[in-house]
């Protein structure tokens, strides 16, 4: 292949909503450290190992986000523009020259390394991609967190198999890993063919920011796709971009809804346990009141899910209606049909996934009613019980008051006049008789106490 490019787009977020206005992630700076090490191990391009100081958000080779604040483009560059990270030798006589264009979209970091032979015109072939170290811009080193797009252009001649070459790039982008490239759409862009692939990571299939989205765009018809993807930049930078969110964001929206799921499980156990409690003769209190203590956690942790997956379902709307615009000018700019592939991803792909979610929202709303009820209805219980154990206390204490009360008025008028008492007991032992008489009238006045406040 000759006019030979591979190029890295990394998408990694830069903040979310729960962080306050200039507060980033706890690692937005990841894609960069990852970048310099890249330069400092397999990439060794003077500019890579030196990125920092072409970036407005290092200041004195430390990570200084404050910095981003104020500026009027989405260039992160000092300089504005394009940095030009210097060139490599390889062992075949040419020479890599490799380009890097830093941004922040929005809430993203955004960033293009592109490296390209030199002499331009030279043929690539297979065996020679390696000297470009594609394995080194893989997800593994990379680390972006929104997901990241690893893109193939090349020129050949009509007669050329480009199926077949197609695969062969593919694979040979990813060996040595764990990942398989598997192919998921075919088109054109541009005027050139365009081959879509998945690279999935055969330990973690589902993961998207361990997967590689490639694409691989092979020129068989001298069209002018290098100049109109140059007009079109801007766009097919912030389509990818919007690609990677929405897959990210549905991925996010679909483990928020198995967190609430394991949690409304767990109020389905507590109900039964709730459903045992009541169910005895004499309810137990104190499990009530556990069961009131872990409810209200539950219910916040079960609203925090609902309510992310709204959010999600509201971002993933808007990065879908991005995705849209960035299609409709990418069209325009080449003057064709943007490629099929592109297309079924919205009107498929999304619109399934934005079913999907609004689906799970409308089926744990009614959840969230649920554990509101649950808590007001043990509550009430908890209340009732409380309030006649606190009767109970209270009969009981007025009870024995009259009786221990009455005993006492009784003790001492028998300990007074028990000379007078005309029994044999009483003359043989005073102390015991007196003790007698005083325990048989306090049960006496219990037993009215009882009468009284069962009366009441």
């Amino acid at each position: 292949m000759k006019n030979f490019s591979l190029s890295l787009y990394a998408f990694h977020l830069h903040h979310t909503l729960t962080e306050l206005p200039g507060e980033v992630v706890a690692d937005a700076n990841l894609l960069w450290e990852n970048l310099v090490k890249l330069g400092e191990g397999s990439l060794t391009f003077v500019g890579l190992k030196d990125l920092r100081s072409n970036l407005i958000c290092y200041q004195n080779g430390e990570y200084n986000p404050k910095q981003e604040q104020g500026r009027k483009t989405e260039w992160l560059s000092v300089s504005g523009k394009d940095v030009d990270l210097g060139s490599l030798p390889t062992t075949e006589g040419f020479k890599i020259n490799a380009n890097l264009q830093p941004f922040l979209l929005n809430d993203t970091y955004a960033v293009d390394l592109t490296l390209v032979p030199e002499p331009p015109n030279i043929s690539i072939d297979i065996p020679q991609l390696q000297h470009f170290k594609p394995s080194s811009l893989l997800p593994s080193h990379i680390q972006a967190s929104l997901g990241q797009t690893l893109l193939i252009y090349g020129e050949v001649d009509p007669t050329e198999d480009c199926d077949k070459l197609a695969e062969k790039l593919a694979i040979a982008l990813v060996a040595g890993t764990n990942l398989n490239p598997v192919r998921t759409q075919q088109g054109e862009l541009f005027g050139s063919l365009l081959f879509e692939y998945q690279a999935l990571d055969l330990d973690e299939p589902y993961n998207h920011t361990k997967q590689s989205h490639i694409l691989i765009v092979i020129n068989n018809s001298q069209a002018a796709t290098a100049t109109l993807a140059g007009e079109a930049y801007d766009w097919l930078l912030n389509l990818l971009c919007s690609y990677h969110k929405i897959v990210y964001i549905y991925q996010l929206a679909r483990q928020r809804y198995r967190d609430a799921r394991a949690i409304y499980s767990d109020l389905e156990n507590k109900i039964q346990k709730f459903n045992s409690l009541i169910s005895k003769n004499q309810t137990q209190l104190s499990g009530l009141k556990s069961l009131m203590g872990e409810i209200p956690t539950k219910s916040f942790d079960y609203t925090r899910c609902l309510q992310d997956i709204q959010t999600h379902h509201t971002a993933i709307t808007t990065n879908i209606t991005n995705y849209k615009i960035c299609l409709k000018n990418i069209q325009i700019i080449g003057r064709v049909n943007s490629p099929q592939s592109w297309q079924e991803f919205i009107n498929k792909d999304c619109k399934k996934w934005q079913e999907q979610i609004q689906t799970d929202i409308n089926y744990l709303t009614p959840g969230q009613e649920l554990f509101g009820q649950f808590v007001d209805t043990i509550r009430g219980i908890v209340e009732i019980k409380q309030t006649e154990s606190d009767r109970s206390l209270e009969n009981t204490i007025q009870i024995l008051g009259i009786g221990f009360g009455g005993g006492a008025i009784a003790s001492g008028v028998f300990t007074t006049h028990i000379d007078k008492i005309n029994l044999s007991l009483v003359q043989k032992h005073p102390l015991y008789a007196s003790l007698t008489l005083s325990i048989i009238a306090t049960l006496i006045f219990i037993a009215l106490g009882w009468l009284i406040t069962k009366r009441k």
